[in-house]
């Protein structure tokens, strides 16, 4: 794992990214992929947030639209109405806690910052879903995570055909960077995109060429977490997929990752925590 001193401003102070942290998976909605992280009562919310920050999690990213390739596609406003209770009850429950929202849509972005006091967005279409995003991230000025994907998640398992793979990812990030920062964004965090719009041989190329995503100088995040490239490969379900993903968290720590996003915060932290000692002899 490469030690490199990177942090991202929450509410005027620096989080220092130099040790990897782990971001806790909320999602209020009844569809996600892996069923156990569905939590849509008080109560499930109450718990799992504090899960998250008990097992060492430092970051909750609350979505409330499933990116699943068979999942309605949820409007700003039904997307709006999912988020905002468990966000009112988050910040209730635990006020300082630094929440991610994840969403596509520049207009609940807004809504879950300035109301809720939301600390991050994460964007897993790149601004291309709505085109104003880049705009709002900029007037809000709260660290933005950058996503690779093609289409929207009904469409992106077949739009898998690039001309050179990393290179054309790489261009990617490069063009938005760039519109970013000419924004005024200074906060962007890299997420690769496992997952979305990539075969299970390309996603395994993505996480042996990882590194390569140090040329933006830009805290990386990782979210491996129980995916298809996991029980595909290995022939089994999301739900029996812990393993395979303790295994990928590590070869992405390995290669320099800053973030960790996953359902099972304590295996997590724990890699964090080996990876850690491990690389003190390797300096």
């Amino acid at each position: 794992m490469m030690k490199v001193e990177k942090t991202i401003n929450i509410n005027g102070s620096l989080l220092n990214l130099s040790t990897p942290l782990v971001m806790g998976i909320l999602n209020v909605t009844p569809n996600s992929f892996y069923s156990e992280s569905r939590k849509q009562s008080d109560e499930e919310i109450v718990n799992r947030c504090r899960v998250i920050l008990d097992e060492g999690g430092t970051i909750i990213d609350v979505g409330a639209q499933s990116s699943s390739t068979t999942s309605k596609f949820l409007s700003a406003k039904e997307e709006w109405e999912r988020l905002m209770p468990a966000l009112r009850l988050i910040r209730n429950e635990f006020p300082d806690t630094i929440i991610s929202i994840d969403t596509f849509y520049a207009d609940v972005a807004k809504e879950a910052v300035e109301v809720y006091g939301a600390n991050i967005i994460n964007d897993i279409s790149g601004g291309e879903i709505d085109k104003r995003m880049f705009n709002v991230v900029a007037e809000l000025n709260v660290p933005y995570i950058l996503m690779h994907m093609r289409g929207v998640p009904q469409t992106m398992q077949y739009m898998t055909n690039y001309d050179n793979f990393i290179q054309d990812i790489l261009y990617y990030f490069s063009e938005k960077r760039a519109k970013l920062s000419l924004l005024g964004v200074n906060d962007v965090i890299i997420d690769p995109g496992f997952g979305f719009s990539k075969s299970v041989a390309q996603n395994y190329e993505l996480m042996a060429y990882l590194k390569y995503f140090h040329i933006f100088e830009e805290p990386i995040l990782v979210g491996v977490s129980r995916k298809s490239m996991i029980y595909k490969l290995l022939e089994t379900t999301p739900e029996n997929s812990l393993n395979g993903t303790t295994v990928l968290n590590t070869a992405s720590l390995l290669s320099g990752a800053n973030i960790l996003r996953v359902h099972d915060v304590k295996e997590a932290v724990e890699c964090v925590k080996i990876i850690s000692e491990l690389t003190e002899y390797d300096k």
